[in-house]
């Protein structure tokens, strides 16, 4: 064994094995992006109509992992596991890379492959056609550059 390979396999064995693409597993929880196909923050969580559109999710997808964010509330983590519990979800509680704040991850539908769900925010997913259209342009915005920069 040379002295590359004597080091590498020290380092593996000190600092386990080299992660793919590690600040994308940490923000997701250990897995990758393309797996995810719901996401949901701390702060989206605690909204009962989250909760119901959660439900949805797990019936449209049977067979997914559901992945909790270890450091949330006892009495919301709970309430998730029984959500996934009764609908037939397997559940994993992330301990590691985790924080309570309320703008991070608090749980995570995902595959085991990658399914590219171009948008998994659950408020994304479920928002109203009247939220995400456009608004009509105002006068000021009809006005062209030069008037803009001259008046």
């Amino acid at each position: 064994m040379s002295d590359d390979q004597l080091q590498s396999h020290l380092d593996r064995g000190r600092y386990g094995s080299p992660l793919v693409n590690p600040d994308e597993q940490h923000q997701y929880m250990g897995t990758f992006r393309e797996r995810c196909l719901l996401s949901m923050t701390v702060a989206e969580m605690k909204k009962r109509e989250n909760q119901t559109r959660f439900v949805q999710e797990l019936k449209k997808y049977p067979g997914m992992t559901v992945l909790l964010n270890g450091k949330l509330p006892d009495q919301l983590q709970t309430m998730y596991i029984q959500l996934a519990t009764q609908n037939n979800m397997k559940f994993t509680v992330i301990n590691d890379f985790v924080t309570n704040e309320p703008t991070s991850l608090g749980l995570l539908l995902t595959a085991k492959e990658a399914v590219n769900e171009a948008v998994i925010d659950i408020e994304e997913k479920y928002a109203t056609p009247e939220s995400t259209e456009a608004k009509e342009p105002t006068e000021e915005d009809k006005k062209g550059f030069w008037h803009k920069l001259f008046h």
